[in-house]
C-alpha cells in the first residue's frame, strides 16, 4: 500500500510540484486516517514528522510514528485512542507535553508543536508553544525536519523547509540552522549526527563536521547514560567503525572513552613497530558485526585489546610485546563499564570473560596440544564457547590472505576437537561431582583454604584426565589428597 506525498522543489529557478510514493502498510494508512479524523474533530492541524517520514522515504523499516500538532498533543492522543479498542492506553507526560499509544506493535507518539531556547550550562531547553515552523526549526538535522500533512485540505503534502529530501538524495547529515548553535544548545546532537552517519552510511556535511570538532568539549554536560545509549546504537550498526572513526577524528572519543583512544598509533624503536591497535580494533568490530547482532559480543570485540597500551614493552632482540594484556584487559572491563554507565551484571561478566579468554583458542591451535588443554578451554568458556570462537575469528585482520586462511583452518580444527571432547565429556556446563558442601561434611570443615585446595585438586585431576568424571572415583581421589594434606575424615 502507498501514500502519495507532494512537495515543491526548484529547477532552473522555477518551482515545480513533485509527487513521491512511500510504502505504507494497510494498518499504517488506517492509523493516519484515524489521526486525521481526530485532529479535524479537535480543530488542530497535525503532521507526520521526523524519523518516520525519513525512514519511509529512505525505505528503512520503522515501527514508530511521530505526530506533531499545533495544539495539545496529549488531548489529541486521547482522542485518537477512542478510535481504537477500549484497552488502548494513553501514556502521557504532562511536564513534557507528550503522549504515546501503542496499536498492535506500532508506537505512536504525540507532541504539541513548540519552540525552544537553551541555557549554555544545560541541554534542557525552555519550551513554549509554537508553530509547525518553530517545531521544524528545533529539529536536529534536515533529514529529521521533514513533515507530511494529515490535514484535510493538504493531506499528503510534504513540508521540507531545509532541503531534507535533497540531503537524503545526497546522503548528507546537515543541521537545519547554524551547526555551531545547534550543537552548543544540545551537545548530544553531535553523537546523534555520528550515529545517523553510521546507521545510514551518510556523510556529515563539512560545516556540520567542523562544528562537531569545535564543540566537542560541550559533550561534558551530557549524562553518561545518554552517551552510552548512542555508543550502543553506533555499535549495533552494520559498520560500527564508521562511527568510532568519526568520534575519534572529531575529538569526542578522547572525552568519552580515552581508554580506546590510547590504542591509536604505532611506535617504532630500531625500525621495529607494532600495528595501530585502534584501527585493528575497528576492523575486528566490523568483522564481528558481519556474524552477530549481539551487543555484548560486539563490546567484547571493542575491548579485547584494551590493555595493550598499558602492557606494551619493547624487548631487545624481539620487538614489541603485550604480555598479559588479556588478563589486565579483563580487570579493566568492570571499571570501563562503570565509567560508561554500562550494566554491572552478567553482560559485563560475559564481556570480561571473553576478553580474558580471547588468546586461549590460538594457543590450542599448536601441534601436540593435549586433551587436557582442550578440556580446560571448554570448561573455562562454558556456554560462551561459540561466542569466544566468533570473537577469535573476527580478530584475524591480516592483509595476507594465506595467513588468514591458515588461521581460520586452525580454528576449525580447534572447534572439531572441542566438539569431539564435548560430546564425550559434556564440559560446557560441567561442575565437578564433588562439591564444597560434600568436602565440608566429609571432613567437618568450615569454608576456608583447605576446602578450596581440595575442590581445585579434584577439578584439575578430572580436567587433566587423571581421574574419571565419576562421583566414586572423584571421592576416592579426594580422600587421598586430603590425607596428603593431613585432613582427616569425620568418621575415620
Amino acid at each position: 500500500m502507498n501514500i502519495t506525498i507532494f512537495f515543491f522543489g526548484k529547477r532552473a529557478g522555477a518551482l515545480y510540484l513533485h509527487s513521491m510514493y512511500i510504502n505504507c502498510t494497510k494498518r499504517e494508512l488506517l492509523i493516519f486516517k484515524k489521526i486525521a479524523k481526530s485532529a479535524k474533530d479537535l480543530g488542530v492541524p497535525c503532521y507526520l514528522i521526523g524519523g518516520f517520514v525519513r525512514d519511509k522515504i529512505i525505505g528503512r523499516e520503522t515501527k514508530d510514528i511521530d505526530i506533531v500538532c499545533v495544539g495539545d498533543g496529549i488531548q489529541l492522543a486521547h482522542k485518537v485512542a477512542e478510535h481504537f479498542s477500549s484497552t488502548t492506553e494513553v501514556h502521557f507526560f504532562k511536564n513534557f507535553g507528550t503522549a504515546q499509544i501503542i496499536v498492535d506493535d506500532i508506537g505512536i507518539e504525540f507532541v504539541g508543536a513548540r519552540k525552544e531556547s537553551y541555557d549554555f550550562n544545560s541541554r534542557k531547553p525552555a519550551v513554549e508553544n509554537g508553530s509547525l515552523e518553530d517545531d521544524q526549526n528545533r529539529r536536529d538535522f534536515t533529514i529529521n525536519a521533514l513533515a507530511i500533512s494529515l490535514n484535510e485540505n493538504t493531506y499528503g503534502e510534504l513540508i521540507d523547509p531545509f532541503g531534507g529530501i535533497e540531503a537524503i538524495e545526497h546522503k548528507t547529515i546537515k543541521t537545519p540552522l547554524e551547526p555551531g548553535i545547534t550543537f552548543s544548545d544540545d551537545p548530544l546532537r553531535m553523537m546523534r549526527a555520528i550515529r545517523f552517519a553510521t546507521q545510514l552510511q551518510f556523510v556529515i556535511e563539512p560545516n556540520t563536521y567542523k562544528a562537531i570538532a569545535q564543540n566537542a568539549e560541550r559533550i561534558k554536560i551530557i549524562s553518561k547514560e545518554r552517551i552510552a545509549d548512542e555508543l550502543n546504537k553506533i555499535l549495533l550498526s552494520p559498520t560500527p567503525s564508521i562511527g568510532f572513526d568519526l568520534l575519534y577524528r572529531t575529538g569526542l572519543l578522547q572525552l568519552i572513552f580515552p581508554e580506546m583512544v590510547a590504542l591509536a598509533g604505532a611506535e617504532y624503536i630500531d625500525g621495529k613497530g607494532h600495528k595501530d591497535n585502534f584501527y585493528h580494533t575497528l576492523q575486528v568490530v566490523d568483522n564481528i558485526a558481519q556474524h552477530t547482532t549481539d551487543l555484548w559480543l560486539r563490546w567484547a570485540a571493542v575491548l579485547h585489546d584494551i590493555a595493550k597500551p598499558v602492557t606494551k614493552k619493547f624487548e631487545e632482540g624481539h620487538g614489541w610485546t603485550f604480555h598479559g594484556h588479556e588478563a589486565v584487559g579483563g580487570r579493566m572491563v568492570p571499571k570501563i563499564f562503570t565509567k560508561l554507565k554500562l550494566p554491572q551484571n552478567e553482560k559485563m561478566r560475559f564481556v570480561r570473560k571473553l576478553v580474558e579468554l580471547h588468546l586461549r583458542p590460538i594457543s590450542v591451535t599448536k601441534e601436540n596440544i593435549t586433551d587436557s588443554a582442550i578440556r580446560r578451554l571448554l570448561f573455562d568458556a562454558g556456554e560462551d564457547f561459540d561466542a569466544l570462537m566468533t570473537l577469535c575469528k573476527a580478530d584475524i585482520t591480516s592483509k595476507n590472505s594465506y595467513k588468514v586462511k591458515n588461521f581460520l583452518a586452525n580454528f576449525e580444527l580447534v572447534q572439531q576437537r572441542c566438539a569431539t571432547l564435548e560430546a564425550k565429556d559434556n564440559l560446557r556446563n560441567w561442575q565437578p561431582p564433588i562439591t564444597g558442601e560434600i568436602i565440608m561434611q566429609t571432613f567437618n570443615l568450615k569454608p576456608g583454604k583447605n576446602v578450596g585446595i581440595l575442590k581445585d585438586a579434584i577439578r584439575n585431576a578430572i580436567l587433566d584426565g587423571e581421574v574419571e568424571n565419576d562421583y566414586t572415583k572423584a571421592f576416592d581421589f579426594m580422600l587421598i589428597k586430603a590425607n596428603e594434606l593431613g585432613i582427616v575424615p569425620l568418621n575415620s
